[in-house]
């Protein structure tokens, strides 16, 4: 199995507004060998549940892989999605697979 490139939006702090939240800058960085997979039934069910939000796509990050993928927004296939939720991750000595971290996705626009 192979996975393929995705742009990840990573979020930079840039100041604050007149309301004192955050303003924020995205830059494009492409991450290459990321699985995109199904999700199961299950999951969907889960995420609408807990989340309101329908899972279109789990991702597989793959190990060493640094980047902030929570809350933020993704190109896959050259279409964007949100990712939401916490990620979820796993020991990477354990995980005999390029992949260590999954990222749920729903379609952003």
């Amino acid at each position: 199995m192979t996975g393929v490139a995705v742009v990840l939006y990573e979020r930079t702090q840039t100041g604050t507004d007149a309301f004192n939240d955050p303003v924020y800058t995205f830059t494009p960085v492409t991450v290459q060998n990321v699985l995109v997979g199904q999700p199961t039934t299950d999951e969907i069910t889960s995420s609408i549940d807990l989340y309101g939000k329908k899972i279109e796509y789990m991702l597989g990050i793959p190990k060493g892989d640094t980047h902030d993928w929570e809350n933020t927004t993704v190109e896959i296939f050259g279409q964007p999605f949100q990712t939401f939720g916490s990620t979820i991750q796993g020991i990477e000595a354990n995980i005999p697979t390029p992949w260590h971290k999954k990222v749920r996705v729903c379609r952003y626009g």
